[in-house]
């Protein structure tokens, strides 16, 4: 897709975990991520956000979470520039509703979707609903996106909700962290785009692995795994002719 006025290139991040206690300086992070962003303003057509954004969210009726400001204010921004904002939702951030969509004018993807843009084929997934996943990850999965459980869980007061997810993401990601790849035969998501039957895809590109992965599986046809804004900084930018997976500095 391009625009008019000259944003041309699409750009991939995912994984922020804005919030997550195990990060250092919070406040640090979500300012380097601002700053990205106003970075490449002026020659993004498309962002997407491709889940585990926030480390967690729960969107009440009438209230939201504190925080975020900067970087709402920011995607904010952005869409009312025209910049097309692409958020698909992780196994972080599950519960986003309504209130992101009508503030900020982006668009909500819960699972994959193939996208075509320059002429490339691209799927695209936060990771954790492709490949073959253990059995009490499934079922946790379907859990949270029940929509009874999610009524029952509304009905509990934010100041026990918020602080027991966070350290349930804190508890689960320091028993839960595979900083170094794994082997084409243990990466479920290399072995899911290997396998992938459908249409040919030139592109496949996932966070949730915490790892960048840029690795060509068959003719013509691209791996791309981005990393994470806690370690690496890092994401993927097309330019309607060829895609890099970079850091920012």
């Amino acid at each position: 897709m391009t625009n008019m006025d000259g944003r041309h290139n699409t750009y991939f991040l995912s994984d922020f975990h804005l919030g997550a206690k195990y990060i250092p300086d919070r406040i640090a992070q979500e300012k380097r991520i601002t700053r990205f962003l106003d970075s490449i303003k002026d020659d993004a057509g498309d962002i997407y956000l491709l889940g585990d954004i926030l480390d967690y969210w729960y969107e009440y009726k009438y209230v939201v979470p504190r925080g975020y400001v900067r970087f709402f204010g920011k995607l904010a921004e952005l869409s009312d520039m025209g910049i097309r904002i692409h958020w698909f939702i992780g196994n972080h951030d599950i519960w986003i509703f309504d209130y992101l969509p009508k503030e900020i004018g982006l668009t909500v993807t819960d699972g994959e979707a193939t996208v075509e843009i320059g002429g490339k084929t691209f799927f695209l997934a936060h990771g954790d609903s492709v490949g073959k996943r253990k059995l009490s990850f499934r079922m946790l999965r379907a859990i949270f996106r029940n929509r009874t459980c999610q009524k029952m869980y509304a009905a509990i007061h934010p100041r026990w909700t918020i602080p027991f997810a966070l350290n349930w993401s804190r508890s689960s990601r320091a028993g839960d962290e595979y900083p170094e790849y794994l082997g084409e035969e243990n990466e479920y998501l290399e072995k899911f785009a290997k396998n992938y039957t459908g249409p040919h895809i030139n592109y496949f590109i996932f966070g949730h692995r915490h790892i960048m992965l840029d690795k060509n599986i068959g003719a013509n046809s691209r791996l791309i795994i981005l990393g994470d804004w806690i370690n690496f900084n890092s994401y993927a930018v097309f330019d309607g002719k060829e895609l890099k997976l970079r850091k920012y500095i």
